[in-house]
């Protein structure tokens, strides 16, 4: 197969890590891995957690880095060369166009929380955290919610924060940006961890996420950690195969994916200690508080500890870092397709594809206020309905078309062209395990975030 046209290779050996560990590390590592794990049992549900990270997300991982380095293409473009190649139908495009979807949908609402974390870093340098209590902590974070034209702003901004990034290209732009951004953000995770072993109760952190008890196993808690180790390294959303295509030949797939697999779960165990160890040094403060863990209850636990307004105002950069990476990964795979099948520049393609993430957005920004009694999908409201369509169905969707599109269409020359660097046993464990194991496992994924909605509507 001869690829298409290369566009741009990673100038550095270790960007590709930092690009794909800045796409997997977000929200979901510093927001949703702390109080899912503080709901679900903590040590019993990191193991639970860490084992889909291997059956599930690195064999996927390194299926869709594959499909984008071998093409030399955005997904789009990648997926119709492979088609065409191994003579396979042309609806497994749709595995293209949905991850470029996937990533303008979910660019949509992700930013709008991303946005939080903006004002949040003001108010913890404002020192609006100083001596808050449960009751004005949730009033502090139901003021933001209210506040439709303070939500816009801050969504906005984040868009455009966004746009720039993609807008200088691949090496000036989003090269560049991963490579002062990523270990910035693993110096300030570096610092909070210091401040919690100092000042928080380390111990009863440790012991909380990783004693495991028999007792604390479920099948509930299954089903979240399969499904958060799918979401958590962004597959599906095209921007794994995006950045995959920018891979140097010379690099060993395996290898990289499981770097990047171990980095992405240690950012997201070591928030985990760190956050839990705020919680226990705060009386009156439940490790499962849910999603509230982050802005409302660490703003009380950094509000009344030594030094917690400046660790406070650190955290929250932290975050604000590693969601624009994140953002920055979403908005790629649709860029890079409008710059390589209709040679629009770089700036206006992520000047067009930014502008309808952010007018899509606008609905997310008004179901906290003004649509906060519109009903959309299912009897969920707009913001609701987005993260369900993105997460729910497309992802998963796109994640089990990747692995039976590489396990059973995919000729072997191909495969083993792309993966002579891994020794033979790398080959024989990957390919049966993508064939058969990760795409019954998401699958399950699938069947459990849509039958329930389905059950409950025909119920009604």
């Amino acid at each position: 197969m001869k690829p298409l046209k290369q566009h741009t290779i990673w100038g550095l050996r270790g960007s590709f890590i930092l690009a794909a560990t800045g796409s997997a590390v977000g929200l979901g590592n510093i927001w949703k891995f702390p109080y899912i794990t503080g709901e679900n049992g903590g040590g019993a549900f990191v193991l639970m957690y860490l084992l889909c990270i291997a059956l599930v997300g690195i064999p996927i991982m390194m299926a869709e880095i594959l499909m984008g380095r071998r093409a030399r293409a955005n997904p789009i473009m990648a997926t119709a060369e492979l088609c065409e190649h191994a003579g396979a139908s042309k609806g497994w495009t749709t595995i293209g166009w949905m991850g470029v979807l996937a990533g303008l949908l979910i660019l949509s609402f992700y930013s709008v929380i991303a946005g939080w974390t903006l004002e949040y870093a003001l108010a913890a340098l404002d020192g609006k955290f100083a001596g808050l209590t449960g009751e004005t902590s949730q009033a502090l974070f139901d003021g933001l919610l209210a506040d439709s034209d303070l939500m816009l702003q801050w969504h906005s901004l984040f868009i455009a924060m966004t746009i720039a990034v993609l807008a200088l290209g691949v090496t000036r732009g989003l090269e560049s940006a991963v490579r002062w951004m990523m270990p910035l953000l693993f110096v300030l995770l570096l610092i909070l961890l210091g401040y919690a072993i100092k000042e928080g109760e380390f111990v009863t952190s440790l012991r909380f996420m990783f004693s495991f008890k028999l007792e604390d196993l479920s099948w509930e808690g299954a089903q979240i950690a399969m499904g958060h180790s799918f979401f958590t390294l962004s597959l599906g959303m095209g921007a794994i195969m995006a950045y995959g295509a920018y891979m140097p030949s010379s690099q060993s797939v395996g290898k990289t994916v499981v770097i990047v697999a171990i980095l992405d779960t240690l950012v997201a165990l070591v928030a985990g200690v760190a956050i839990f160890a705020f919680v226990f040094a705060t009386p009156g403060i439940s490790p499962g508080a849910g999603p509230g863990l982050m802005f409302v209850t660490l703003p009380v636990a950094f509000g009344n500890m030594g030094a917690g307004l400046v660790i406070g105002s650190v955290f929250f950069v932290m975050v604000i870092l590693a969601a624009w990476t994140s953002t920055i990964s979403l908005l790629e795979p649709g860029v890079a397709y409008l710059n390589e099948r209709f040679g629009l520049h770089r700036i206006f393609a992520s000047l067009l594809l930014g502008t309808i993430s952010w007018f899509i957005g606008l609905g997310s920004v008004y179901s906290f206020n003004d649509w906060s009694e519109l009903q959309f999908l299912w009897g969920k409201n707009y913001f609701d309905s987005m993260d369900f369509i993105a997460t729910n169905i497309m992802l998963p969707l796109g994640g089990v078309l990747i692995a039976l599109f590489t396990g059973w269409k995919l000729r072997d020359e191909i495969i083993l062209h792309d993966l002579k660097f891994e020794s033979a046993l790398v080959f024989r464990l990957w390919r049966p395990v993508l064939k058969f194991i990760s795409p019954i496992a998401v699958l399950v994924i699938l069947y459990n975030g849509i039958f329930p909605v389905l059950r409950a509507v025909l119920v009604e």
